[in-house]
């Protein structure tokens, strides 16, 4: 197969980049050429555009053609349409990375499948991929645009802490600090690890079973968010001291935080994930978060200059403990 990544060098991405080199598909990248912790990988094809410029991802993309097209960095409508222009007619796939988040928020029934409905009040995120994914199926009704959307949920690679204020967090672990977890910590939650979410994406390349269709793609682990910071604290070498704030009280205090607890952290999310297991029969998450975990804190570990600080946040956490 002949595939387009747009990015391709991002913390998912980035596996199935690999993977589907390691297939030996001719995979080809369309990025401005710049790249921060995920080098291009040897047999990589780039293309230097920008996609938020047409006519430089035009004048990129030449005279290729292609059997899928991968737009990992489309999160508007208007992203939408400039891709509908250039890959009318070049493409036999369009694969469209949405997220989970896009799911009702809160769930009213659980586990969510693809077909639970698709509303959250709470995240503009969400709603952008929302009204994303409905152009792009009235295109598939209307002009037989070959989509498929993907709706990834929290995944992760070695340089990607699962909490807010990232290595703050561990830091203050590490000082002895006490840290927050929203709510009472109990709500269940996935983690997928990036390789892991490659396997199912990769096998949707090319498959005539997933074009006009939806899948999320997860692990089947579920954790409780007290049990994520625990297990973050064994692998950093500490224990944790949690102090539970209500999502809304962290909401007031920092209106961005909030927006993604609300949004999607706060509520139980777990994911029935048949439909990607039968159109990739090899699909099947088998890396825990606790190995996860281990790889995330020897990134961190092994150099310092990644072990960044957020005084403000700091500051905020502080308050918010002293006032709970």
């Amino acid at each position: 197969m002949k595939v387009l990544f747009i990015g391709g060098t991002g913390i998912i991405s980035s596996a199935c980049t690999e993977l589907a080199l390691s297939r030996g598909i001719e995979l080809y990248l369309l990025h401005r050429g710049q790249t921060s912790l995920r080098p291009v990988p040897e047999g990589a094809r780039v293309l230097q555009g920008d996609i938020r410029d047409p006519e430089s991802a035009r004048a990129a993309l030449g005279e290729h053609t292609f059997d899928a097209v991968v737009n990992w960095v489309a999160f508007t409508p208007e992203h939408v349409e400039t891709d509908l222009a250039l890959f009318e007619g070049r493409t036999g796939q369009y694969v469209f990375i949405s997220s989970a988040s896009a799911y009702q928020t809160p769930p009213v029934h659980l586990p969510v499948t693809e077909s639970t409905p698709l509303i959250n009040p709470f995240w503009q995120y969400s709603r952008n991929k929302i009204a994303c994914e409905e152009r792009l199926m009235r295109a598939y009704r209307e002009q037989n645009f070959p989509i498929t959307i993907v709706r990834p949920s929290h995944t992760y690679d070695q340089t990607l802490l699962p909490m807010d204020g990232g290595y703050t967090v561990v830091r203050r672990m590490r000082q002895g600090k006490k840290v927050i977890v929203h709510g009472d910590g109990t709500s269940l939650w996935v983690l997928t690890h990036h390789r892991d979410f490659a396997l199912g994406f990769v096998g949707l390349l090319g498959n005539p079973h997933a074009l006009g269709d939806t899948f999320h793609i997860t692990s089947d682990e579920l954790l409780t968010w007290n049990q994520i910071f625990e297990t973050v604290a064994r692998a950093a070498g500490t224990t944790v001291q949690i102090v539970h704030v209500p999502s809304a009280r962290i909401a007031a205090a920092d209106p961005e935080w909030g927006a993604g607890l609300l949004g999607d952290k706060a509520h139980s999310m777990i994911f029935d994930n048949t439909k990607i297991k039968r159109v990739v029969p090899e699909y099947r998450a088998v890396i825990p978060f606790a190995r996860g975990a281990e790889e995330i804190m020897a990134w961190y570990d092994a150099d310092p200059a990644r072990q960044k600080h957020d005084e403000r946040l700091d500051r905020l956490m502080d308050d918010l403990i002293a006032e709970s």
